[in-house]
């Protein structure tokens, strides 16, 4: 008998040495009060780490006998966004407001819950650093996709994908917040991408992949993919104008049209339009311009529920040679920027209606349906 009250008291003691504390938390952007994903936070002094999810929602497991008994210090980083020391009493949901800062390569954490998403923190630090003119640009921003144009700018433009010359989107799924960028029944080539319609500026996330190994892609993931999802919010609403050589100018407006709070209730809209015009370098101007128009209203409904709605549309035209031979060229016919038919040219449009509904049934399942 005194045998098995001392080995239930050694259980008791040994259960009482790994009782675990829960911290949990929401973490969002000051500014737009949008939740942050894949936040890092760390117990200051320890090893225990964890990710923020879609929600910016968080959840640390911490023994209790590495906390003190009456609060602790968790350490919360973010590309782009200054740390933050937050001292909180156990057992207290918190929420944690970061602000924007400078950039620091410093603030990437490795960690085994989602290798892969430290990777996809470069292409954000990217999209910070690097100016767009046009929303391919951004495809650059995955490491080693190259992309070319060949008809001054209204075209999808040929992609190139680690040795794979997958021409217009032929190999390589591209979607906008979860929306079909390829088109599959084009007369140009099976898969034609033309990510014109997206605004550079509005760009949220890239996420990519690369190689044939993500099977929930289709057949036209064979070279690889890219994820690209806009903002679901603005800081502020901005007007900008911009130009340079061979009569170029652009003009955009990002309009934000709520409250701060109604953002505090997790409701948000905008609308931005852009206009861009060119004649570019060629001899005969290329009248290049393109028209687009977005807009995007998101809400939660009740706290589990978060339905978005977009809406885009663009038009855009041109005069300008596609290709001209190289013999032209090299026999002195045409110059580099000269013309075989100055009445060549093209015109392009599309317009898209986007709506999804996103359920958080648990902090790691997410329930989508998309329309």
């Amino acid at each position: 008998m005194k045998k098995l009250l001392l080995l239930v008291l050694i259980k008791c003691i040994a259960l009482a040495g790994y009782t675990q504390v829960i911290i949990q938390g929401k973490i969002i952007d000051r500014s737009s009060r949008e939740p942050l994903e894949s936040a890092n936070i760390r117990v200051s002094g320890k090893q225990t780490t964890a990710l923020s999810d879609m929600q910016g929602l968080f959840t640390l497991n911490v023994p209790s006998s590495g906390l003190r008994e009456d609060s602790t210090t968790i350490i919360v980083s973010f590309v782009g966004f200054a740390t933050k020391e937050v001292s909180l009493t156990q057992g207290t949901f918190v929420l944690i407001e970061l602000e924007k800062g400078a950039l620091d390569l410093k603030e990437i954490t490795i960690t085994p819950q989602s290798p892969t998403r430290t990777f996809n923190t470069i292409s954000r630090i990217d999209l910070n650093l690097q100016p767009a003119r046009s929303a391919q640009d951004i495809l650059r921003t995955v490491p080693g996709l190259f992309i070319g144009q060949h008809q001054g700018g209204g075209k999808s433009e040929q992609i190139f994908l680690r040795g794979f010359d997958i021409d217009h989107g032929t190999d390589i799924n591209v979607t906008v917040d979860g929306m079909p960028v390829n088109m599959v029944s084009h007369a140009h080539g099976q898969g034609y991408a033309d990510l014109h319609f997206l605004i550079p500026e509005l760009t949220g996330t890239v996420d990519y992949g690369k190689g044939p190994y993500f099977t929930q892609y289709g057949n036209l993931g064979t070279a690889g993919y890219v994820s690209l999802n806009t903002l679901n919010s603005l800081d502020k609403s901005t007007i900008k104008l911009e130009g340079g050589q061979f009569n170029t100018f652009r003009a955009l407006a990002m309009i934000d049209l709520f409250s701060d709070k109604a953002k505090d209730k997790g409701t948000n809209a905008y609308i931005a339009s852009e206009f861009l015009y060119s004649d570019g370098p060629f001899e005969v101007p290329q009248h290049f311009n393109r028209f687009n128009l977005f807009g995007k209203f998101n809400t939660m409904l009740g706290k589990k529920n978060r339905l978005s709605l977009s809406a885009s549309t663009l038009s855009s035209d041109w005069d300008a040679s596609g290709q001209v031979p190289q013999r032209a060229i090299d026999n002195g016919s045409i110059s580099r920027f000269g013309y075989i038919d100055s009445t060549e040219g093209g015109y392009t449009s599309r317009t898209n209606a986007n709506i999804e509904l996103a359920s958080y049934l648990s902090p790691s399942t997410t329930f989508e349906n998309q329309f």
